[in-house]
């Protein structure tokens, strides 16, 4: 069957999708579990962890009629999780907490879980017994 738009694909199957609810996820449950509830830091860490998420799937939407589109789309959420990397550099920094250098035991640690597992409930499993500085 000829398609005049063709259909987009299965958001949920990205890659970039996937790690980006596990990233929302952990992000809610750390700012309910370590930020106070009046913080302004709390709305913006939960909505730049949303954005990432939100603009990877109107970018797979925007797939079928425009390119351009969902590559603006997927520019602001990788945007978006660049600056809630920023908030959780500022949390370590500003609670005098060690941040992972590059090539550090605990550093590559995350690196190869991060490699090895896209679901949800794993992630949230584990931050569910961490110190909030992990």
């Amino acid at each position: 069957m000829n398609e005049l738009i063709p259909r987009t694909g299965n958001y949920k199957r990205l890659l970039s999708y996937q790690k980006a609810d596990v990233i929302f996820q952990i992000t809610f449950d750390f700012c309910s579990r370590f930020l106070s509830k009046g913080d302004r830091t709390v709305d913006q860490m939960i909505q730049a962890a949303r954005s990432g998420k939100q603009n990877i799937i109107e970018g797979c939407a925007a797939s079928s009629t425009s390119a351009k589109t969902e590559i603006k789309l997927i520019n602001v959420a990788k945007a978006s999780l660049k600056e809630l990397l920023e908030d959780y550099e500022d949390y370590l920094k500003t609670r005098h907490h060690r941040q992972w250098e590059k090539g550090s035991k605990e550093y590559e640690a995350m690196r190869k879980i991060g490699r090895e597992h896209n679901e949800a409930s794993y992630f949230m499993a584990l931050t569910a017994t961490r110190l909030p500085e992990t």
